[in-house]
C-alpha cells in the first residue's frame, strides 16, 4: 500500500541526478529502521534532524526518506511521530473504548483490513495440557519488514509467529518450550506462504481468511482473543483489557498473558501500552514494538 504524502516529501524524493534505488531487502531495511529508532530513542530530547540520523546510518537524507516510504510508507518525520509517547498517548485517548467498539470503528477502511482477515480457533484443555502431544508443527524462517521471523503451522492454522535475531536455534527452542510434547519438522515451502500473507497488505482479505489456532490457558486464550480485537493503529492498557474481561483487578495477569503470545504480531500484543502511553516489555524488543506500531500507521494513512 503506497501512502499518501505532503508535496514537500513527494519533491524530496525527486533527484534524478541519483543513481537508480538499490533492490528492496526486508531484513536490511528493518535493520537500518532499528537503527534509526536507537539513535532517535537516545536522543529523543533533542530531536535529531532527518539529515542526522540519516548520517547515523550511512544514507543521504534522499535515501533514507525513500527507504521510509518503501518500508513503512510514510515520510521518516511522519514515522518517528508514530513511535513518540505523545503519538501513544494519543492513540489511547482516541481508542478508550476500543474493546467496546472495535467493529464499529473503521469497518470500510484499511485500518480493519488486517483483522477482518483474521480468524481464530483454540485447542481444547486437554489439548493444551498434553503439552502439543501427537501434534506435528511444521516451521521455516523466512524474511518479513521485521527482521527474520520462524513462522509455526499446523493442519489447522498459525500457532507460532517470532523473530529470530540471526539465532535461529534458540527461536526454535523457544517454540518447543511452549509444546514440549509435540514433533517439530522444517518445512519452509509450507510455512512461506503464511509469511507472505501475514505481511503483505495485499493478501489482508475478508474474504480469504488466514486461520490461527490459540494453545494457552482459557485465561490466556481469552486475553488473546481481545488483542484480536484491537484494530490496526490503535491501542489499549493491560487494565482496559482486564477491565474488559470483567476482572479489573488482573492488569498483571493480563500482562503476563500478553508476554506469553506466541503469535506475534497477527495477535496484536504490541498494540498494548501502558497506562501513560509508554511502551513496556515486548518479547522480541522494544524497538520492533515500536517499529510494529510506526509500520502500521503507515499502513492505516494508505
Amino acid at each position: 500500500m503506497a501512502a499518501r504524502g505532503d508535496r514537500g516529501d513527494a519533491a524530496a524524493m525527486l533527484d534524478t541526478t541519483l543513481p537508480a534505488p538499490r533492490p528492496c531487502h526486508p531484513n536490511r531495511d528493518y535493520d537500518r529502521v532499528r537503527a534509526a529508532i536507537e539513535f532517535v530513542s537516545a536522543r529523543r530530547r533533542h530531536q535529531p534532524e532527518v539529515d542526522e540520523i540519516a548520517a547515523e546510518i550511512g544514507l543521504t537524507p534522499t535515501r533514507l526518506h525513500a527507504l521510509f516510504r518503501r518500508w513503512a510508507g510514510i515520510t521518516p518525520k511522519a514515522f518517528l511521530q508514530a513511535i513518540t509517547l505523545d503519538h501513544a498517548r494519543a492513540l489511547l485517548r482516541d481508542s478508550a473504548s476500543v474493546l467496546d467498539t472495535a467493529y464499529e470503528v473503521g469497518l470500510s477502511g484499511p485500518g480493519r483490513l488486517h483483522d477482518l482477515f483474521v480468524t481464530h480457533e483454540a485447542l481444547s484443555p486437554g489439548e493444551y495440557r498434553a503439552g502439543g502431544a501427537g501434534l506435528t508443527f511444521s516451521y521455516g524462517f523466512h524474511p518479513t519488514p521485521f527482521g527474520e521471523a520462524i513462522v509455526v503451522v499446523t493442519p489447522r492454522g498459525l500457532a507460532g509467529l517470532g523473530w529470530s535475531d540471526g539465532a535461529r536455534e534458540a527461536a526454535l527452542d523457544d517454540m518447543r518450550r511452549r509444546w514440549p510434547g509435540a514433533q517439530f519438522v522444517e518445512r519452509a515451502q509450507e510455512t512461506a506462504a503464511y509469511a507472505r500473507r501475514v505481511f503483505d497488505p495485499a493478501e489482508w482479505r475478508a474474504d480469504r481468511k488466514l486461520r490461527v489456532v490459540l494453545i494457552g490457558t482459557d485465561f490466556e486464550i481469552r486475553v488473546w482473543e481481545r488483542l484480536l480485537s484491537i484494530p490496526l493503529a490503535r491501542a489499549t492498557t493491560y487494565s482496559d483489557i482486564a477491565r474488559a474481561l470483567g476482572r479489573p483487578q488482573a492488569a498483571r495477569a493480563v500482562g503476563a498473558a500478553v508476554g506469553r503470545n506466541p503469535i506475534s504480531f497477527v495477535v496484536p500484543c504490541h498494540r498494548v501500552l501502558g497506562k501513560s502511553g509508554a511502551l513496556t516489555g515486548y518479547h522480541w524488543g522494544l524497538s520492533r514494538k515500536q517499529a510494529i506500531l510506526g509500520w502500521e500507521a503507515g499502513q492505516a494513512r494508505a
